[in-house]
């Protein structure tokens, strides 16, 4: 996970990077829930809700996986030639059911648009005004204008404030949750077995409001399902926008996978682990949520810990705000990107699958300036419409393997000779060994496959440069074919 996190960058310009892919997720990852949210969950559960919480994080990364890596495959391009996707995307094209991709579109923008952005706006208002007395109603006004400063920029605006806020607030109230393991390392031991052991029922009296196992396991298991988002189907919107490094689905997924860790593993045990080493936690005291965390931190570092979690709750909350409008922007998008990925008019303007979606666009532009028209420019199309046919079999046949192997592990796409065990590399093979070199098209005219042994990089940087493309292009097929 950090391997792919910290690899170069790439020259695609079309998406925003890994990392601030992972920040935009972390954004909204990491809200209110991370604070108070924690608190409750300790309040009705006992410490054992901690332990639960672990458990569902770990499923939680597999499933970020899942639908990050989904959200890959099926990414297209807006009018701008910039990537999108998520998983109205991948349920109206993967499972052929638009009609419920455009009612999770529309569920998505207004959850993320609406609804979630008003509880963390509201949460920022209460902890402002609790802390420093400000109004309710500026602190709203204010909000507004500095969400507008960030939105209106777009997503990449977005990811831009983001990667700079994201890593200055989870690195500080880390650090402070470091500060008080260590002004408390004595008690740490027993604060972890404290955690386990009421998770299983094994120290009852340290259950919360409602007690016993299932007090722990049911507000562990909700709390840890609504701060890291996994399988909401959120992250993936800003999953499709990055151009993963490598260029291959799974390095997108497992940069989403330790966005859920990080979330729960990290920021949500340094918040339980900071109340429970306060003493703060009275199942009878009705001190919960905000109040809770306040005053655990009032008891490690003062009254300045009134101001730290409002503080925290700022940026906390601030970032959940413009990381849901991303979401939300990009699953508006799906109203006017939803050509299925294998139509011509998709693979035009939203050519997607990477390296061979590109390289459909580019045999697109090439027959057009190479095939149809002649050295002096003219378009002689209606003396010789042969190499716009050849042409047409290579880059749909090429398409249609790459989307085949990506999805399915075995062809589907009819072509002669092939069987359900042969894997996407052979059929790019025979795909390029179907192409015509008998002068049809004087710049394919000198390529051919030389072997079925010739090197794969080899077949294909060849084939790259009978069809024209730049050096950058070449190498982005050849990393989407060899992937298969």
């Amino acid at each position: 996970m950090f391997r792919v996190l910290s690899s170069g960058g790439s020259k695609d310009t079309s998406g925003i990077s890994p990392f601030q892919a992972l920040m935009v997720s972390l954004a909204s990852r990491v809200g209110t829930g991370n604070l108070a949210g924690v608190a409750v969950a300790l309040y009705l559960g006992g410490p054992g809700a901690t332990f639960w919480m672990w458990m569902v994080a770990l499923v939680g990364m597999a499933t970020a996986y899942a639908e990050s890596a989904l959200a890959q495959l099926y990414k297209v391009r807006n009018e701008d030639g910039q990537y999108r996707g998520g998983p109205a995307f991948y349920i109206a094209h993967g499972l052929n059911a638009p009609w419920a991709a455009a009612i999770f579109s529309v569920c998505l923008i207004i959850s993320f648009g609406l609804v979630f952005n008003a509880v963390q706006a509201n949460s920022i208002a209460d902890a402002v005004q609790g802390a420093f007395g400000v109004p309710k109603l500026t602190v709203g006004f204010g909000l507004a204008v500095l969400s507008g400063v960030v939105i209106f920029g777009g997503i990449r605006q977005i990811a831009r404030v983001a990667e700079i806020i994201v890593p200055f607030m989870a690195v500080a109230y880390l650090l402070m949750a470091v500060y008080v393991l260590i002004a408390n390392a004595a008690l740490v031991p027993h604060v972890l077995w404290t955690i386990v052991s009421s998770a299983f029922g094994l120290q009852e009296a340290a259950g919360g409001v409602t007690g016993g196992i299932a007090a722990a396991m049911l507000n562990g298991v909700k709390r840890g399902l609504f701060s890291n988002e996994a399988g909401m189907g959120s992250a993936p919107n800003i999953a499709a926008v990055a151009t993963p490094v490598p260029h291959h689905p799974s390095s997108q997924g497992f940069v989403q996978s330790l966005g859920v860790f990080i979330d729960t593993i990290l920021i949500c045990t340094a918040t339980s682990v900071m109340i429970l080493l306060s003493g703060t936690l009275d199942p009878g005291s009705n001190i919960t949520g905000t109040q809770l965390t306040q005053a655990a931190m009032n008891v490690h570092i003062g009254a300045a810990g009134t101001y730290f979690i409002a503080i925290a709750i700022f940026f906390f909350a601030f970032t959940s705000i413009i990381g849901n409008y991303a979401y939300a922007e990009n699953a508006l998008t799906f109203s006017w990107c939803r050509q299925s990925p294998g139509s011509d008019d998709h693979a035009l303007r939203h050519a997607s699958n990477g390296g061979l979606g590109r390289l459909r666009e580019h045999c697109y532009r090439f027959r057009r300036s190479r095939c149809l028209d002649g050295p002096d420019g003219d378009d002689k199309s209606h003396r010789d419409p042969a190499p716009l046919r050849h042409h047409r079999e290579i880059d749909e046949g090429l398409f249609q393997a790459a989307e085949a192997g990506s999805r399915t592990g075995f062809p589907r796409c009819g072509l002669p000779g092939a069987a359900r065990q042969d894997r996407p590399r052979d059929l790019v093979t025979r795909l390029m060994r179907t192409v015509p070199t008998g002068g049809t098209c004087p710049a394919l005219s000198t390529w051919q496959v030389q072997s079925s042994r010739e090197p794969h990089a080899s077949a294909i940087a060849r084939l790259g440069g009978a069809l024209g493309l730049s050096d950058e292009q070449i190498d982005a097929m050849t990393a989407a074919t060899a992937s298969l």
